[in-house]
Order: structure tokens, then C-alpha cells, then sequence
């Protein structure tokens, strides 16, 4: 069992950078407190897994079928690569990091589906699109219902809250349903554990790295990227959540970083594409590409050195 410890490893690292982009958006713009909000993400993230995260569990093993002990490895290299991201307030992809890693396996021992991988791949591409998207639309859709109804100050902000509480409890849902399956889903493709105990285990280790703070990277979405008023925040956590959902349904895990960066993207073009900025864009995008070839290559050292 011991070799479950990495997984748990990854889990934690996932939760506590993935937390930002469930609510950084409303607690970067003080309409949540960072309590409440870390407190609804790790029971929402737990349901989601338990409900809907054996969906996702099939697509690491169609990919490749690590043995126990690179699954092992592959987990831990994902959770260093991901470990760093954090440190470094860069919003990284845990789907992005255990693909590389079991790539990086499968080379090992010549395993890999290039097949599946293309269709990875390419939803990693399509996914903060969708949210872009999804993003724009909502944005026009929703101000254009709030401006044929009249209402007070302190009513708006009261349906703000509560809007931006429902969008994260739901993101927060959509990541454990989603995401479970890069903590633990090579458990699952190597026969240690049934999807069922993977997404347990999952959702648990997720939760408690969503109780951890993680307000670096919180204010790396919230604010970094462009800046976001309350309806926009709102905006972009729900489109964010739709996202995620949409490709749990596929059978696919995605990055929630980058559907939230997509969706914040998006309500940026709303108003003018100026706001949005581009270097930050850039340093994400940089992270982007570092995160699965670096946990590639640190599973490849660890499985050539360590076996």
C-alpha cells in the first residue's frame, strides 16, 4: 500500500493549486471568504469524485498500463512536477503532469496508445476554448438579463455571493468528478485498486489539499490574468464548472487551471481585449509545456534508475 503514498501526494498538490481556480476568482474579489471557501470546495470535490470520478478512470489505462511500481513513479513525478508549479504561483495542469509521466513510462517499456494520446492532447487544446467560449456567451447572456432588471446595490451583491457559491460548489463537484482520475487512475489501469476505491482515495487526497492554502495562486488567476468584478468572477468559475463537466461526460480528464484561465480569458474579451494580459498568459503557457514534458522525463529517470 505504500505505493498508493505518491498518489496521495499528487491529490494534495491538486487540490491545493486547483482550489484557485474553484473560488480565487470570487475571493480575490472579496466577495467569498477564503474559509468558507476551501471548506465548500473539499465537500463538493469529495461528492463529485465518489458520484462521477470512476468516469474518467479508463483513459490513463488506455494510454499505457503501467506495472504497480511505475505507477508508483509515475504519481511521484507528477506530484514533484506540480509541487514546483505551486511554489512557483503558476497554474499548472495535474492532467497535463500524470500524462506526461505515464508517457514517460510507457517508453520504458514500449506501451503507448499515440492514438490516445492525440485525443488527449487535443482536449487539452480544445477545453479552455470551450471555456473561453462558454465564457463570452454567459457574460453577454446574463448582463443583458441584469440590465432589463432593475434591482438595488445591495441586492446585486447578495445574488453575486450567492451566485459565486453556487458556481464553485459546482466547479468544486466537476473537479473531483473530472480530476480523481490523474491522482489515482493508474492505481486503477494497473490493477491495484477498483475505480470505485481509487475514486475514494482520490477524492479524499484532493480535499485535503484544497483545505490548504493556496492564496499565491489564487491571486495569480483572480488578478493576474485580467480584472475581474464580481459578475465577472461569477462568470468565469460557472463557465469553468460547465467545462469540466462537459468533458467528465466524455470520459476525458482536462485541466482545470486551464479552463478557468480560458474563462477568465473570455470575460476579458467582453470588455476589451486589452485588459487581458499577455505576459502573464505567457509565463501560464510556459508552465503549460514545461509541466508534462518535465514529468516525463523525471518518471523515465526514476523508472531506468530505480528498477
Amino acid at each position: 500500500m505504500w505505493k498508493l503514498l505518491s498518489g496521495v501526494f499528487l491529490g494534495w498538490c491538486l487540490g491545493t493549486n486547483d482550489s484557485a481556480s474553484l473560488f480565487g476568482t470570487g475571493v480575490s474579489t472579496g466577495i467569498v471568504k477564503y474559509r468558507t471557501a476551501v471548506l465548500l470546495a473539499a465537500f463538493f470535490v469529495l461528492l463529485g469524485a465518489l458520484l462521477e470520478g470512476p468516469k474518467c478512470m479508463g483513459t490513463l489505462g488506455e494510454l499505457s498500463r503501467p506495472l504497480p511500481v511505475e505507477a508508483f513513479f509515475c504519481t511521484l513525478a507528477s506530484a514533484i512536477i506540480m509541487a514546483i508549479m505551486i511554489n512557483l504561483g503558476i497554474p499548472s495542469s495535474a492532467s497535463q503532469a500524470i500524462v506526461g509521466a505515464v508517457i514517460g513510462a510507457g517508453i520504458v517499456s514500449g506501451s503507448v496508445d499515440f492514438t490516445k494520446l492525440f485525443m488527449i492532447v487535443s482536449c487539452w487544446v480544445i477545453a479552455p476554448v470551450v471555456a473561453l467560449f462558454t465564457a463570452y456567451v454567459l457574460h453577454r447572456f446574463l448582463s443583458y438579463l441584469l440590465a432589463k432588471k432593475r434591482t438595488s446595490l445591495t441586492r446585486r451583491t447578495f445574488l453575486y455571493y450567492v451566485g459565486i457559491m453556487l458556481a464553485g460548489s459546482y466547479g468544486a463537484y466537476s473537479l473531483g468528478a473530472n480530476n480523481v482520475a490523474n491522482v489515482t487512475g493508474v492505481y486503477v489501469s494497473s490493477g491495484m485498486l477498483s475505480a470505485e476505491i481509487a475514486a475514494l482515495i482520490g477524492g479524499l487526497s484532493i480535499a485535503s489539499g484544497v483545505m490548504t492554502s493556496s492564496k499565491k495562486v489564487m491571486m495569480t488567476v483572480g488578478k493576474g490574468i485580467v480584472p475581474l468584478d464580481p459578475f465577472s468572477a461569477l462568470v468565469a468559475v460557472l463557465s469553468e464548472a460547465v467545462t469540466l463537466h462537459v468533458f467528465t461526460q466524455l470520459g476525458v480528464p482536462v485541466s482545470c487551471s486551464q479552463a478557468i484561465v480560458g474563462a477568465v480569458v473570455g470575460v476579458g474579451l467582453v470588455g476589451d481585449v486589452q485588459t487581458v494580459s499577455v505576459k502573464m498568459l505567457a509565463r501560464i503557457g510556459i508552465g503549460w509545456i514545461m509541466t508534462p514534458v518535465s514529468g516525463g522525463v523525471l518518471a523515465f529517470l526514476f523508472i531506468r534508475v530505480m528498477t
